[in-house]
């Protein structure tokens, strides 16, 4: 398995900038794919989370887009926003975000 960081971002989106720039800062390689411009992208966002939601990032095996995993079920009556779904994670904080890095090994 060739284990990659997928993220689903937007143009308007401070979140995703944040996100952007935090992984450039951390050195994290990651691919970012604009879900405004692939509506196929936002499909898979959709199905994902329930919304429209970014960042959602994804570890993901190669070039792929799916999970490597099936992330766990959100908790009933819950959005995405910060809950570490094991393969997935939407909208993070700095501190979720370097937890979530950490456990799939990209941080030390």
């Amino acid at each position: 398995m060739n284990k990659q960081l997928l993220v689903y971002i937007t143009t308007w989106c401070p979140d995703c900038r944040h996100v952007q720039e935090t992984l450039a800062e951390w050195r994290v390689p990651a691919r970012y794919i604009n879900i405004g411009r692939d509506p196929q992208a936002a499909a898979r966002v959709r199905a994902l989370t329930g919304f429209e939601s970014v960042p959602t990032l994804v570890v993901v095996d190669g070039d792929g887009c799916d999970p490597i995993e099936p992330p766990a079920a959100l908790p009933a009556g819950r959005g995405p926003r910060g809950i570490d779904r094991g393969s997935v994670i939407t909208e993070p904080s700095t501190e979720q975000l370097r937890a979530w890095l950490s456990k799939h090994g990209w941080l030390k």
